[in-house]
């Protein structure tokens, strides 16, 4: 079958990392997005040639544009148009500048949405590139140092917001919606829903992400690329201090990077046009993006994602493969919990011999903001290359496992003519799905559906629970007393399904569990 003209394809890629040099002389956010989109362009091996010739920009939002709830104060100012900030710096002048919404799924959306416009015949050149500076923002605001990251550029912009509310006051208020307390609650179900006891759970975790320190610590991009074994990562000592429950330091992601990556695509006809290698030629082959419902207590339970199983069907079927096809696997992997429902959902075993990153995880690799999985994306094109009758997935999650995108790639042409399945066809699945009622003012006898316990600095603070009224069902979050037996014993004994009682007062709901 002769290949379509407007078939869509990644060209180039490239990835950047900036390690161990003074914030003075560190480059701003868009200083590496840049510096990742030059490294993609030369992959091509027309670089010079192309960069002129892009009519879409797209950048991935970066952290600190991507919450009104700023976690540091940047006082060193911003790129106000961040797609024209990169346009400048590599000579570009493109007619579409977007800069994304916010997830950690964005990179592969956006790859997905590319590709459709390019089949369509919308756009002819696109780069997507991301970065984060986040490493740089943090030695600045300790050394009291002062940067100047602040930039106006002239030129149209599409700038696509935050995108999804994430979470609700009343969700925040009791501590949900911050990514390093919630993915624990999702841990937790997830141990109940096996059976585990705490230690062996812990040491599940442990042997599931020792695998990714190998990965990590032989990528020549990653940040934190030290091998860890299962008992080292699963241990907590003051150095793997619990951040919250049950995750120690190293079971988390790391964000305080400084890293970017980039693709370029184009259509099969203007490669040829413009005479790039066929042998550069990277196909997506499926793709698929859906959305939980997106509001954590909302789900239809804390232990599965029917909207990952939703999309990655559909990108399976759009490829005419299977999970047993991929030779290459990149899981998104911020959390164990986001890599153990993946693969349950995948039907893969948690030590499949392929491995399930290419890159290190976000714990190891580093975890740059939203554009995590544009690194996977880069890291596999000159595998695929190398082995063309090979295939890759990447699966790629934003917010606390709320939006998902997945992509199949191969250097092997695919077959007739490129399209995708809307998604809105399987995402009216999953809202119809459902899931308890969900109640702001609970009072009653209930019972804990999952928990955690933040620490700082390895000391308990508070106790998190969803939990559910006894008679009616219905599902409310809450804090648990601040006292330290109370905290302690949550993380030594089992709290999930635990009897107690729940107040509601001034808009914060009170768990007192059962003392027997």
């Amino acid at each position: 079958m002769q290949l379509e003209d407007s078939t869509p394809i990644l060209v180039g890629g490239g990835q950047f990392t900036e390690k161990d040099v003074a914030p003075e002389r560190a480059l701003s956010p868009m200083g590496i997005a840049a510096a990742a989109a030059r490294a993609a362009l030369g992959d091509t091996g027309i670089g010079d040639k192309l960069t002129a010739l892009i009519d879409t920009l797209m950048v991935i939002r970066i952290i600190f544009d991507s919450t009104n709830r700023p976690r540091l104060p940047i006082p060193f100012g911003r790129a106000e148009n961040p797609p024209r900030a990169v346009a400048r710096r590599i000579g570009a002048n493109p007619t579409h500048a977007i800069y994304g919404n916010v997830g950690g799924n964005t990179p592969q959306k956006y790859i997905n949405e590319m590709a459709e416009k390019i089949a369509t015949g919308d756009v002819d050149i696109a780069l997507i590139t991301g970065s984060e500076a986040i490493k740089t923002a943090q030695l600045a605001l300790r050394n009291g140092i002062e940067l100047d990251w602040q930039e106006h550029d002239e030129g149209p912009q599409e700038d696509r917001g935050l995108g999804e509310k994430l979470s609700t006051p009343h969700e925040f208020a009791h501590g949900l919606g911050i990514p390093i307390q919630t993915y624990p609650l999702f841990e937790n179900a997830i141990r109940g829903a096996r059976g585990h006891t705490i230690e062996d759970h812990m040491l599940s975790m442990g042997k599931l992400f020792a695998r990714f320190t190998e990965v990590a610590a032989t990528n020549p991009f990653a940040y934190y690329g030290t091998r860890r074994t299962a008992l080292e990562l699963a241990t907590v000592t003051p150095e793997n201090r619990l951040i919250c429950f049950p995750y120690p330091k190293w079971m988390n992601a790391m964000d305080a990077v400084n890293q970017g990556a980039a693709v370029v695509m184009t259509s099969v006809a203007k490669a040829r046009e413009l005479g790039i290698d066929p042998a550069k030629w990277v196909f997506l082959h499926g793709c698929g993006e859906a959305n939980e419902k997106i509001l954590v207590s909302e789900r239809v339970d804390y232990h599965s994602s029917p909207a990952m199983a939703a999309n990655t069907s559909s990108a399976f079927e759009m490829a005419g493969k299977r999970i047993d096809d991929m030779d290459y696997i990149d899981i998104y992997s911020c959390f164990p919990s986001a890599v153990e429902i993946a693969c349950d959902e995948l039907g893969l075993r948690y030590d499949d011999p392929r491995g399930l990153t290419v890159t290190g995880g976000l714990p190891f690799f580093g975890g740059p903001g939203n554009n995590y999985s544009m690194h996977a994306i880069a890291t596999m094109l000159p595998l695929l290359r190398a082995a063309p009758s090979k295939f890759g997935l990447v699966t790629a999650n934003g917010g606390y496992l709320s939006k998902h995108a997945t992509g199949i790639y191969s250097a092997t042409a695919t077959k007739g003519r490129w399209r995708r399945e809307s998604p809105a066809r399987y995402q009216a699945d999953i809202d119809k799905m459902a899931s308890p009622e969900f109640i702001e003012t609970p009072s009653g006898k209930a019972s804990v559906e999952t928990y955690t316990v933040c620490c700082n600095k390895g000391i308990p603070q508070r106790g998190i629970i969803i939990g559910r009224l006894h008679g009616s069902d219905q599902r409310f979050v809450a804090n648990t007393p601040d006292d330290m037996h109370t905290l302690q014993s949550m993380m030594t004994e089992e709290y999930l399904n635990k009897a107690g009682t729940v107040t509601s007062s001034e808009g914060l709901n009170t768990f007192t569990p059962s003392l027997a």
